[in-house]
């Protein structure tokens, strides 16, 4: 019989005698694999992609964000001819199959292109018109937002951080030297953030919904460019939270593109059949090129936000802070980014 193993049938157990072997030093519970990546540890990561974020966004002095959405399933072939090759999934790295490519000049002189070839050939050439449009507004509002006087960081181009619209948000704010954030799922299949992010603002979520969190919690504006399911989801998701009064502050939507857009959706057949309110139209504005987008979000940041802040620091009454008193100021100047709040 095994040391320390009891004779069942007696129901007695027998003690166990000379000394184990030496234990391992048991792994603290916050380096322990097993748990953290474990169904209990759950929490903990959702805290994480909190807290983590958080922290960087402090030490990078950033208050607020603008956020570009559009589609991630086209990327530039050749800046030359602004080509375009589609991905095989949204954020992937892969190409899509051969027959889902939109058609090239020589397949439709030859007539050997399909019909979804030819409709993707014509997507294609506007996909790239608004690729050009994004990277050319987001330069527009950094180079803007780089000249108002503050201590942190104003309406920081923001993106999911993968290709397609969100590369040219990410490359137009990059090209006009400012920094630029982009927040990044895990998905399945391969991918690679897209190289214009500023290294210390590069994030990569587990869970969609404190990535969501974090386009919402920040942002001062929203930008809507053609798109897929994901695009939808996160516009609708703003929308809706603006509508709801579940947002604290008033929020600057610009879907751009009408015509793409008309296309996809038609909001005056819910305000007809009374599932919206005709008011919830007036929630977000169309533009069409960069210059009238850049109008309405340059209107919308300084009538909610910049002329606000102005007239509350000229009827402040009380002296500066003195440099040494740390705790002095505002709660949003003691924390750092100015968190957005929501209505409880």
């Amino acid at each position: 019989m095994e040391q320390g193993i009891g004779n069942r049938e007696q129901g007695t157990v027998a003690p166990a005698s000379g000394t184990p072997p030496a234990l391992k030093r048991a792994p603290l519970a916050y380096e322990n694999p097993e748990f953290l990546n474990g169904a209990d540890g759950r929490l903990m990561r959702i805290v994480a992609e909190y807290l983590e974020p958080l922290a960087r966004f402090r030490r990078e002095k950033i208050q607020d964000t603008v956020v570009f959405f559009g589609s991630a399933r086209f990327r530039g072939k050749a800046e030359a001819d602004h080509e375009l090759e589609l991905l095989e999934n949204t954020g992937s790295s892969q190409p899509a199959p051969s027959h889902e490519q939109p058609a090239s000049v020589p397949q439709i002189v030859e007539g050997t292109a399909t019909d979804l070839q030819r409709k993707r050939a014509v997507a294609a050439v506007e996909m790239a018109r608004y690729y050009e449009d994004a990277r050319r507004l987001a330069g527009m509002l950094t180079h803007w937002a780089k000249g108002i006087k503050s201590n942190r960081r104003r309406f920081v181009v923001t993106s999911g951080g993968g290709p397609g619209i969100m590369e040219a948000a990410n490359r137009g704010a990059w090209e006009a030297g400012g920094k630029t954030i982009g927040l990044n799922i895990r998905l399945p299949f391969e991918q690679a953030p897209n190289p214009y992010i500023t290294p210390n603002l590069n994030f990569e979520f587990h869970y969609f919904f404190m990535r969501k969190l974090w386009f919402a919690y920040l942002s001062k504006a929203l930008v809507v460019f053609p798109g897929g399911f994901g695009t939808l989801d996160e516009m609708f998701e703003i929308l809706t939270l603006a509508q709801t009064q579940k947002l604290a502050k008033k929020i600057t939507v610009v879907i751009y593109g009408s015509e793409y857009w008309k296309k996809v959706f038609d909001l005056d057949a819910l305000v007809d059949t009374g599932a919206i309110s005709p008011k919830d139209i007036q929630l977000f504005q169309y533009a069409d090129t960069p210059e009238q987008a850049f109008e309405l979000l340059r209107k919308g940041l300084t009538e909610n936000y910049l002329a606000a802040e102005a007239a509350e620091r000229q009827t402040e009454s009380q002296p500066s802070a003195p440099v040494e008193d740390l705790m002095a100021g505002s709660i949003e100047d003691f924390l750092g980014p100015e968190m957005a709040r929501t209505s409880k």
